[in-house]
């Protein structure tokens, strides 16, 4: 597949996505969120539960939760989480910023080894 082709494809899951993302849903905040970090390498998998404004470490990065929302009334509804990973040692964010339960692809690390993504709001 030629990076033209690949680029189609991205625009088309994007503007597909969009109306989705778009609606005018009414949210409420959880007190936090887990999240599931896969170390690609060895294949091993960790839940971490954070509360808002906390972090966590899984193997050699650390995982910021800002805050994580779900649609008001449905508590086990699509996780919305502001999520800020650190490879450990580093200042400098490896990813910040939202990501989706529902479409882990939308906004993804990119990174060779980890892998995460939002599971669930917790609200107690």
């Amino acid at each position: 597949m030629t990076l033209r082709g690949i680029l189609s494809g991205a625009a088309l899951v994007l503007a597909t996505a969009l109306p989705v993302l778009a609606q005018d849903v009414q949210t409420a905040t959880g007190s936090g969120a887990v999240l599931r970090v896969l170390d690609k390498i060895n294949g091993e998998v960790m839940d971490l539960d954070l509360r808002n404004g906390t972090g966590g470490a899984a193997w050699r990065m650390q995982v910021e939760l800002g805050e994580c929302r779900y649609p008001a009334g449905n508590p086990a509804g699509d996780a919305f989480a502001f999520v800020t990973l650190r490879h450990e040692g580093t200042a400098e964010p490896l990813f910040r910023g939202w990501m989706i339960a529902s479409a882990p692809a939308l906004n993804a690390l990119d990174h060779p080894r980890y892998d995460v993504w939002v599971i669930r709001c917790t609200t107690s």
